[in-house]
C-alpha cells in the first residue's frame, strides 16, 4: 500500500461505511454477469437479470484513495444490487481507469460501458445514471456531456457545486486553519510537495488547538467558514442548534478523521492531474461568509466564552495574502468538472442533512444554476435527515428509485415530500431499512425530512461572472 493509500485509510473507511458494511446480499440465479476491461485500463462490470424489464441502471462510483483498490462497481451496495436485480433492473458500471480525482476518465469510461452494454445485453429502453458521492457529481457530468444518451438521473450525495467551487471551499478551509492555528509551521495549503508530512503536521495542529477553548473558537471560526456540520455519527441524534460544544467537537471529528486528508493531502494528485494549483480565494470577504454562515451564532458564543475578539481574527484572515489559481489548472477544474444546468431529463437529487464531506449545501450550488437555465420543473431534491457521507439507506434508495421511475412513467413528479418517501421507503420492508455499523446492521427507521439548504457559500459554475468573464471557460458550455 503506498503512503498516499495510507493517508486516506482513515477517510475511504468511513466514506464507504454504508455502502461496504452492509449485510451480505443473497446468490441470485438466472442473472447474466459480463466482466472485462476497456481500451483505457479501466475494467467494467454488467449484470442483467433474466426477468429485465428493459431499464438499465448506470453506476458511477465514488472517489477512491489514490492507489487505492479501484474495482468495477454497478451499485453501491449488495443490499440495494439484491433489490435492483430482483426488481429485473440491469446493473452496470466501470471502475475509471485512474483513482483520485478521476472525472476526465470517468466520464468516457461510463459511456463505453453503455456501449459495451448494448453490444453484450441489448439495447435498453431506458437507461437511469446514478451515482454516489464523486459518482453523482459524474453522474450531473454524464447528463450534462451526454444528454441523448440518459432517460433520468439519481446522483445522491453528489459534489454538485463543481469541482472549483469544491476545491475553493478546500482551500478556504485549510487557508483559514493555517492562519488562525497554523501561521508558523510551514503548513502547505496549496503546492504541497510532502502530502503525508503536511496532513500530520495539520492533525498536530488540530489536536492542540482542540485542547483549549480559545482553539477550539477558531476551530469554529473554520468550519463556519465553509459551512460544516454539527454532526458527526450516523447512527446519534442531531445535537440541538444551542449546544454549541457538541457541535464543535462534531466538527472537530469531521476534521480530524474526514476533512483534513482531502484538504491537506489529497489535493496533491488534484494539482498532478491539473498541472499547478486550481485554486483561488482572491477578493474573498471571510467577513461576509460568516454572516452567511449557518454556525455564526456557535462562533460568536464560543469566541465570547474564550474570551477572544471575533473581529479581530476576521481582521487577520482579510489581511494575510491571498492565493491565486494557475489559470491552466483553474481551466483543467472548470472541464473536469462545472455545472451549467442545462439538463433535459427528470433529476432526483438525495443527500444527507449532516455530511461534512460533501456538504449538504451542493444541493442549493446545483438548484441554482438549474433554475438559472430555465429547467427548474426537470429537478426535485429529497434531503434524509441523518448525519454522515452517503449514509443513506437501501429503503431510502428504494424510494427514491420508485420516485424517479414514477415520472419517467407519467411524465409528471409524484409526492415527494418526507411523509410519502418515508412511506415508500417503508414499504420495501425491514430487510433494506437498515444501517451498517461495525457491529453489524442496524434496523432504522426511513429518516427523510422536509428540508431547504442554506445557500452554498461560495458557488462557482459555468454562469458565475469568473466563468462568463473568462473566453476559455464561456467557450466550454452552453449559455442559457
Amino acid at each position: 500500500m503506498s503512503s498516499i493509500s495510507k493517508a486516506f485509510l482513515t477517510l475511504a473507511a468511513f466514506a464507504m461505511l454504508c455502502l461496504s458494511l452492509s449485510p451480505a446480499a443473497d446468490a441470485q440465479s438466472g442473472v447474466t454477469t459480463h466482466t472485462g476491461s476497456l481500451p483505457d485500463g479501466a475494467t467494467y462490470l454488467i449484470e442483467v437479470p433474466a426477468n429485465w424489464n428493459g431499464t438499465l441502471f448506470l453506476y458511477s462510483h465514488g472517489f477512491v484513495a489514490p492507489g487505492g483498490a479501484n474495482p468495477a462497481q454497478d451499485v453501491g451496495d449488495p443490499v440495494t444490487r439484491s433489490y435492483m436485480l430482483s426488481n429485473g433492473f440491469a446493473l452496470a458500471g466501470s471502475s475509471y481507469a485512474t483513482t483520485g480525482w478521476a472525472i476526465h476518465e470517468a466520464l468516457p469510461d461510463q459511456i463505453a460501458v453503455l456501449d459495451l452494454f448494448k453490444q453484450l445485453a441489448g439495447a435498453p429502453k431506458r437507461t437511469i445514471a446514478w451515482g454516489h458521492s464523486l459518482g453523482g457529481m459524474v453522474t450531473a457530468g454524464l447528463i450534462q456531456g451526454y444528454p441523448a444518451r440518459f432517460d433520468a438521473a439519481l446522483p445522491m450525495c453528489g459534489v454538485l457545486s463543481g469541482g472549483v467551487a469544491t476545491w475553493n471551499t478546500a482551500l478556504d478551509f485549510g487557508f483559514a486553519f493555517k492562519t488562525l492555528l497554523a501561521p508558523d509551521t510551514g503548513l502547505q495549503v496549496v503546492n504541497i510537495r510532502d502530502p503525508i508530512g503536511n496532513l500530520l503536521l495539520a492533525e498536530a495542529a488540530l489536536t492542540f488547538a482542540q485542547a483549549t477553548p480559545r482553539g477550539r473558537a477558531r476551530l469554529a471560526l473554520v468550519a463556519a467558514l465553509v459551512d460544516g456540520p454539527g454532526w458527526f455519527l450516523p447512527t446519534s441524534p442531531e445535537p440541538a442548534p444551542t449546544d454549541f460544544a457538541a457541535r464543535e467537537f462534531n466538527q472537530f471529528l469531521w476534521a480530524q478523521t474526514i476533512d483534513f486528508p482531502f484538504v491537506f493531502a489529497a489535493r496533491t494528485e488534484l494539482e498532478l492531474r491539473a498541472g499547478g494549483n486550481p485554486s483561488f480565494n482572491t477578493g474573498v470577504d471571510y467577513a461576509a461568509l460568516l454572516a452567511n454562515s449557518i454556525n455564526r451564532d456557535e462562533v460568536t458564543a464560543l469566541y465570547e466564552e474564550a474570551g477572544l475578539d471575533l473581529n479581530a481574527d476576521l481582521q487577520t484572515l482579510q489581511n494575510t495574502a491571498r492565493i491565486g489559481a494557475d489559470p491552466n489548472a483553474l481551466h483543467y477544474l472548470e472541464t473536469n468538472i462545472i455545472f451549467d444546468g442545462q439538463i433535459n431529463v427528470p433529476v432526483l437529487t438525495v443527500h444527507t442533512q449532516g455530511d461534512g464531506l460533501v456538504l449538504v449545501q451542493n444541493e442549493s450550488a446545483y438548484k441554482s444554476v438549474v433554475d438559472a437555465a430555465g429547467n427548474s420543473a426537470l429537478l426535485r431534491q429529497a434531503f434524509v435527515h441523518r448525519a454522515g457521507h452517503c449514509a443513506i439507506t437501501p429503503g431510502e434508495t428504494a424510494a427514491a428509485v420508485q420516485a424517479l421511475l414514477s415520472r419517467l412513467d407519467t411524465g409528471a413528479w409524484g409526492a415527494l415530500d418526507a411523509a410519502s418517501m418515508n412511506s415508500a421507503a417503508s414499504a420495501v420492508g425491514p430487510a433494506l431499512n437498515v444501517f451498517p455499523t461495525p457491529l453489524g446492521a442496524l434496523p432504522v427507521q426511513p429518516a427523510y425530512r422536509d428540508y431547504t439548504p442554506a445557500p452554498y457559500l461560495r458557488p462557482y459554475d459555468a454562469l458565475s461572472p469568473e466563468c462568463q468573464s473568462d473566453p476559455v471557460c464561456r467557450a466550454q458550455f452552453t449559455a442559457p
